[in-house]
């Protein structure tokens, strides 16, 4: 089955230029720090030294979703107006869109009305699809970093998510237990994020993702480490893993097409000068990024007639854009698709991580194969009291919040 990406465009709508640089002072401001860039955290790819590494430390597992990954802006609006309280999805552009119709009471609030502001979560964004065919937008939470102005980055993974659940989640859903018929007015369904033990991996295997790719994708898994902070930019302890022939890099791809001399056609149209064929396949050449606008040039993608004649047809500008590629059995660069949710290619950093990945190519297998060794030693740091932290278990209902004014 095929699962449709979410349209951010359909969802919210985009802060013009000022409004967003605004948006990106007020969240760096909340969260301390001078950057305006995108303040999420990113993984880095799994390869064999994880397997040692996820018997060192308590890691939680949760499978990877194939959504928009955003974070969530609880802003302050206009105290007098009629939203004291917005909204804004932060995508990994860093652009900011308003999302009208969100609403998020505080805890012990019996009428709803009140609200939480300066609040940074981070999710994704995705379609279920169910098997009548009926779809379903959720916001998928999988961490907090700010809760009403106050900062939970330096707290361990389970508290982050505790806070989120019982301040924001809970009252949330009792919200509409209370009034369901507002269910129909909400933009997406709030969730958490379902997470289990890193020693629970079979059961993701075996259970899980099998039931969430018949929902809403699914292209592996993630690990997060319980005891360290929340890390803004690359973190060495959120592990992507992809099965070996799903790795892949984005790249910035540039085309060159091959040039004609101009025949006697071409002369007689007053044509004398050598001339791009925009009618044949061009080479479709793959850079990775150095530095903020420097770009070295690393390879090239194959690609048959097919599949330049569906490019072709996305009817988007191709050169220069961004391509998520994968490695191929004879060591070929493969188009998988086109990612317009990125502004730029991965750092060479990452690609060498990911190079590593393909190189290494920890399988599903090896996975289940180490998962009694992480979870012995995850039980003997519980026995020596350093292990405390418990993942939220898998949770099958799906209430959430949205903006609306229950007044009676």
């Amino acid at each position: 089955m095929s699962h449709s990406v979410p349209d951010l465009d359909a969802i919210g709508i985009k802060a013009e230029y000022d409004l967003a640089d605004q948006f990106r002072r007020e969240v760096a401001a909340l969260l301390g720090r001078n950057n305006l860039n995108f303040p999420g955290a990113q993984p880095v790819s799994f390869s064999s030294k994880h397997l040692t590494e996820l018997q060192k430390e308590d890691y939680y597992v949760c499978e990877k979703t194939d959504g928009i990954r955003c974070l969530m802006y609880f802003a302050r609006g206009d105290p007098e107006s009629e939203n004291p309280e917005i909204h804004y999805l932060i995508d990994r552009k860093n652009e900011y869109r308003f999302v009208p119709g969100l609403h998020f009471p505080l805890p012990d609030d019996d009428t709803f009305q009140s609200f939480h502001v300066d609040t940074l979560v981070d999710g994704e964004l995705v379609n279920d699809t169910y098997p009548d065919g009926t779809q379903q937008l959720k916001f998928l939470v999988f961490d907090c970093l700010v809760l009403d102005g106050q900062s939970l980055m330096h707290r361990t993974l389970d508290k982050r998510l505790a806070y989120f659940k019982v301040k924001v989640l809970e009252p949330y859903r009792a919200m509409y237990r209370k009034f369901p018929e507002e269910k129909a007015h909400r933009p997406f369904v709030v969730e958490d994020k379902s997470t289990q033990f890193s020693y629970g991996i079979e059961m993701m295997f075996r259970e899980i993702i099998p039931k969430v790719k018949k929902i809403h994708g699914n292209d592996g898994l993630i690990f997060t480490c319980r005891s360290t902070p929340y890390r803004i930019g690359t973190d060495e302890h959120i592990l992507k893993w992809k099965p070996p022939s799903e790795n892949t890099v984005d790249f910035r791809m540039r085309l060159e097409f091959p040039v004609l001399e101009p025949d006697t056609d071409d002369e007689a149209e007053g044509i004398s000068a050598p001339y791009p064929d925009y009618d044949a396949i061009p080479i479709c050449h793959l850079f990775v990024m150095l530095n903020a606008g420097e770009y070295r040039h690393f390879g090239e993608m194959h690609i048959t007639p097919a599949e330049w004649e569906s490019l072709k047809a996305l009817r988007v500008p191709l050169d220069d854009s961004i391509v998520e590629c994968s490695k191929d059995e004879q060591g070929h660069w493969r188009y998988h698709r086109l990612r317009d949710d990125k502004m730029d290619a991965n750092h060479i950093s990452t690609v060498e991580k990911v190079l590593e990945s393909i190189e290494d190519r920890v399988t599903e297998d090896d996975l289940i194969r180490i998962a009694p060794a992480i979870k012995n030693a995850w039980k003997k740091r519980q026995a020596m009291g350093s292990g405390e932290g418990k993942p939220r278990g898998m949770s099958s209902t799906n209430g959430n919040g949205v903006k609306r004014k229950f007044e009676e």
